[in-house]
C-alpha cells in the first residue's frame, strides 16, 4: 500500500501568474518508488490550521525529461494551491504518495496511432507529460491536442508547446480555444459545448482516424466531449478521462462520527485488511462512507480527493454489499471484479470484508 515519503524541492518558477512548476527530488532510497508513469499523479499532505489536507496534482514531465515535476494553479479558496503558489519555496520538503493513475496508454515504439487530446486549464498538466513521452517514444505516432482556457495570459506550458510543435514538426497540431478573448477563426472563441465538439470534427479533426482520446479538465466540459467523441464513433475503451473533483473542499472536512448512529443498532461489523493487519470495527448504516468510518478507527487508510475520481482509496470487497455514491475512477471490469472506491461507498449488509491489499 502506498506510503507518503520526503521530497525536496529543487526548484520552483512561475508559469503563469496563477500556476507554478515544482520540480521535486526523492531521498536516493525512494528514487525507484517515484519512477512514474506518464500522466499519473502525485498526492501530497500538509496540514492547515491543525487539520491534515490531501491534494493530487498530475507530473507535468516526460519520461525523457530526467525530473519530477508537478504543476500547481492556484484555486480560489484553495488552501494547499494557495500555499503552494505563494509561500513554498525551494529547499522546502514535501510529503508525497508514489505516482498513481491510469490515465495513460502502453507506450508502442512501432505503432503509428493518432492521439487526440482535450484538456481544460490544468488538466494540461497531465496530458503534457503524454505528450511529450509520446512523441519522444512512438516516433510514428501524431497527436492533436484541443486546449481550453479562458484567456491567452492563463495558458500554462505556452511556450513548452510551441517548442514541441517546432520539435516535432507536423506531428503535433496544438488547437487553443479562448472563452473570454477572440481569435480570427470563430470557432476558437467560447466554450467547448456539443455544437463547437460537431464543428470541430467536420472541419478540424477526422474522427475515423482518432485511436485513443485523452480528455482531462472540470466535469462539465469532460462529459461532453465524451458524449460527442461516442457521437463520433469512439468507443469507451477508446476515451481516457482524467476527472477535476470540482466539489473538493478548500479545507480538509471534519471526520465523521458514528458513535450517535452506531447506538440505535443499525450497524454494520466491518473487517479491513491494510499492509496485512486485518482490524474489526462496527459502523453505522446511515450514509456513512467505509474509508470515513475506518479513519475514524484509527485506520491509516488511503485517500486523497473523497470526491471518487483519484482511485488512491480504490479496495476489494472480499464479503458483503456495499453501494458506491460516485464512480468516476474505476472501470467497469474492476467494479465486477469487486473492487470500490472507499471514500464512495457504504455498507448494506450487516456484514462486510474489505481488503486494501489485492
Amino acid at each position: 500500500m502506498p506510503r507518503f515519503h520526503p521530497l525536496e524541492v529543487t526548484e520552483i518558477r512561475k508559469d503563469t501568474r496563477d500556476a507554478v512548476v515544482v520540480t521535486l527530488t526523492p531521498d536516493p532510497a525512494d528514487a525507484e518508488a517515484f519512477a512514474f508513469t506518464q500522466g499519473q499523479y502525485l498526492t501530497f499532505r500538509r496540514e492547515f490550521d491543525g487539520q491534515e489536507l490531501r491534494r493530487s496534482y498530475s507530473v507535468c514531465a516526460g519520461l525523457d525529461d530526467g525530473t519530477l515535476q508537478v504543476g500547481i494553479k492556484r484555486v480560489e479558496g484553495g488552501a494547499f494551491s494557495t500555499w503552494a503558489n505563494e509561500a513554498l519555496r525551494r529547499g522546502d520538503r514535501l510529503e508525497a504518495m508514489p505516482p498513481q493513475g491510469r490515465f495513460f496508454t502502453p507506450i508502442e515504439p512501432d505503432a503509428e496511432k493518432h492521439y487526440l487530446a482535450f484538456a481544460g486549464g490544468s488538466g494540461i498538466t497531465p496530458v503534457l507529460s503524454i505528450l511529450k513521452t509520446v512523441l519522444a517514444r512512438e516516433p510514428k505516432s501524431r497527436i492533436t491536442l484541443v486546449y481550453a482556457n479562458r484567456q491567452l495570459s492563463s495558458i500554462m506550458f505556452r511556450e513548452v508547446l510551441e517548442d514541441l510543435k517546432n520539435s516535432y514538426l507536423g506531428r503535433l497540431s496544438v488547437i487553443h480555444i479562448l472563452e473570454s478573448e477572440a481569435q480570427e477563426i470563430d470557432l476558437f472563441t467560447g466554450r467547448i459545448d456539443a455544437e463547437k465538439m460537431d464543428l470541430l470534427f467536420r472541419l478540424w479533426i477526422d474522427a475515423e482516424t482518432v485511436d485513443t482520446a485523452f480528455i482531462c479538465g472540470p466535469e462539465p466540459m469532460m462529459l461532453t466531449i465524451a458524449e460527442r467523441l461516442r457521437a463520433h464513433g469512439l468507443s469507451d475503451a477508446q476515451i481516457k478521462f482524467e476527472l477535476f473533483a470540482s466539489s473538493q473542499p478548500g479545507r480538509a472536512a471534519r471526520p465523521v462520527s458514528g458513535v450517535q448512529a452506531a447506538a440505535t443498532g443499525n450497524t454494520c461489523a466491518v473487517s479491513v485488511t491494510l499492509d496485512g493487519v486485518t482490524r474489526a470495527f462496527s459502523m453505522p448504516k446511515d450514509g456513512t462512507a467505509v474509508l470515513d468510518a475506518a479513519l475514524a478507527a484509527e485506520m491509516d487508510a488511503p485517500f486523497a480527493c473523497k470526491a471518487g475520481v483519484c482511485s488512491t482509496c480504490r479496495a476489494k470487497v472480499v464479503e458483503g454489499e456495499v453501494e458506491m455514491a460516485v464512480n468516476h475512477a474505476l472501470e467497469d471490469y474492476e467494479v465486477r471484479a469487486g473492487y470500490v472506491l472507499s471514500c464512495q461507498c457504504v455498507p448494506l449488509s450487516d456484514n462486510l470484508v474489505i481488503s486494501y491489499d489485492e
